[in-house]
């Protein structure tokens, strides 16, 4: 029988990558709260997946850009509701 070694697979750089680029888009779509909150959720998600990735980087820029548009994007729809009360 032959001897099989267990193979960590590492997530891949790509994730962090698109972290980063949806980080970057939603610099533009956190003034529409519909479209902000899904990129920023998405951007935070990819970036803590894949923070053991080559380019850590854009992994954590990806986290921080996607928080800070998340809560543009809440303080936004926030204060779009109360505009029309």
């Amino acid at each position: 029988m032959e001897n099989q070694t267990a193979v960590e697979s590492k997530p891949k750089s790509g994730m962090a990558t698109a972290a980063f680029i949806l980080g970057l888009v939603n610099l533009i779509f956190w003034l529409i709260p519909i479209l902000g909150f899904p990129i920023g959720i998405v951007a935070i998600i990819l970036g803590a997946l894949s923070l053991k990735a080559a380019n850590r980087w854009a992994a954590i820029t990806g986290i921080v850009v996607g928080a800070i548009t998340f809560i543009l994007t809440l303080i936004n729809a926030v204060l779009g509701a109360l505009m029309f009360m």
